[in-house]
């Protein structure tokens, strides 16, 4: 039986997501985040060392890591489903897309989230003027260049390509939708192309169905 260990407002969403469009039996085991700290909780180290959701067990497998969780599902149960096969159009920016998601951009929207809550953060009053220009010189000078050229890099590629490898939906497309639902909210801006994209997402039956059972994702920060 598969079970997913699943983060309220979390990564782990794509994985309730995939199960759903293969159409997979699962149950899930909810965990509440920290209200001060929005971490997930200690009792998550009792299934994984590093206390991280998502986490799939199916039997007597533990599976860390959103994308590898896809891999193994995929592997395991997708009967050549929602990726290209080796060698045929689309596979190389399937395996780049699902590696850029968690390797390239969500660092930048994590930074992104960081220091903007660093101002608010309890401390010596008169240190806060100086936490806060040094939050805004690494937003302005470093962190929103970087953004830009990311963003923007996503916006052309989705202004010629409906899903990220080709065609056809893939999981490459569920891997990315978190960080750029993300980006929607930490880094407004035109970005028409990733709008349409999240829309046509968040429209899947699939996806409906695993809001229903996990939770609606909300902006955190």
């Amino acid at each position: 039986m598969i079970t997913v260990h699943h983060l309220e407002n979390s990564r782990s969403l794509r994985v309730l997501w995939l199960l759903e469009e293969l159409g997979l039996p699962y149950e899930i085991i909810h965990y509440k985040r920290d209200p001060v700290t929005m971490l997930a909780p200690e009792s998550l180290r009792e299934i994984h060392p590093l206390g991280k959701a998502p986490i799939l067990q199916d039997d007597d497998r533990v599976v860390a890591e959103s994308g590898a969780i896809l891999e193994y599902l995929l592997d395991r149960y997708g009967q050549g489903r929602f990726r290209p096969e080796p060698g045929a159009p689309g596979r190389e920016a399937y395996q780049y897309w699902l590696h850029y998601a968690e390797g390239s951009l969500m660092p930048l929207l994590v930074m992104k989230l960081v220091f903007s809550r660093v101002p608010q953060s309890p401390m010596p009053f008169f240190i806060r003027p100086v936490a806060r220009k040094i939050s805004q010189g690494l937003n302005q000078g470093f962190l929103d260049p970087r953004l830009n050229d990311h963003l923007g890099f996503v916006e052309r590629h989705l202004g010629e390509h409906v899903w990220f490898a080709g065609d056809e939906f893939s999981a490459a497309d569920i891997q990315m939708s978190f960080p750029l639902q993300a980006a929607l909210a930490r880094a407004p801006g035109n970005m028409p192309n990733i709008r349409a994209f999240i829309e046509r997402l968040e429209n899947r039956p699939a996806y409906r169905k695993a809001e229903e059972r996990g939770g609606s994702l909300k902006p955190l920060g």
